[in-house]
């Protein structure tokens, strides 16, 4: 899972053992040598759909880490991309691995929490990759109201999500040892390290987006293969401020 260029098992306990916002600013320089980065084949999957949706004005990546999804909403569009992330060490990374081209857009970087977003309505396009898991689902209302705000009328928030692993699969057993994992760290240390994937599904999703006032439309990405059921393994969630 991890290649030589990634972090130690000491170090990346260290991580857990601290806040999200610390811990992220300990993994940054050896984030994307780890399976938490988003793959390439799921951010060139998402770039080609959002190909055919725009080109948009303005574009903000929200939680961006070390900036793959930056580039990826930087292809979409023609004037300005901001990464917003809580995390210095993760932005200080980015502003390396995804710096403003001459042909491209302004690309700025901004160190905030994606639950109080210091915009007003001024972007046309919203993605996020990846982060989801760090917040809890009574969180998801302010965040998604926040994502509202600083979308323009019919901007677009859009991001991908996989389908739940099926029960009883090494990925069904996997995640949740995982998310007992990190529940049991939670209960016995301080700070909390929030970390929960497998609450994140398209249903509740879905209800909040349009509680807060968006209009939500799905889209296969075939790219990323089918189910042996025929479902997609992943759907691009497209929220649309109405």
């Amino acid at each position: 899972m991890f290649t030589a260029e990634g972090p130690t098992f000491r170090e990346l306990t260290v991580q857990a053992l601290t806040s999200v916002e610390r811990g992220y600013d300990l993994l940054a320089p050896k984030f994307d040598h780890t399976p938490f980065r988003t793959p390439d084949t799921v951010l060139d999957a998402v770039s080609g759909a959002l190909r055919a949706m725009g080109p948009f004005d303005s574009g903000l990546d929200l939680c961006c880490g070390t900036g793959a999804g930056t580039a990826v909403a930087a292809r979409a569009c023609r004037r300005r991309v901001t990464g917003i992330d809580i995390s210095a060490g993760m932005l200080e990374v980015a502003r390396h691995t995804c710096p403003a081209t001459p042909d491209g857009p302004r690309v700025d970087w901004v160190r905030g929490d994606a639950r109080a977003l210091p915009f007003g309505p001024v972007f046309d396009l919203v993605v996020s990759f990846g982060a989801f898991g760090h917040f809890l689902p009574r969180e998801w209302p302010g965040m998604f109201a926040q994502v509202h705000a600083a979308l323009r009328p019919g901007g677009r928030f859009v991001f991908p999500l996989p389908a739940p692993a099926r029960p009883g699969s090494s990925l069904y057993w996997s995640l949740l040892a995982f998310d007992l994992a990190m529940r049991a760290r939670n209960l016995l240390w301080r700070p909390p390290f929030v970390m929960y994937y497998r609450p994140f599904r398209l249903g509740p999703v879905r209800e909040e987006l349009i509680r807060a006032g968006f209009s939500v439309e799905l889209r296969d990405l075939p790219e990323l293969g089918r189910r042996p059921d025929g479902t997609p393994r992943c759907r691009l969630v497209t929220a649309i401020r109405d």
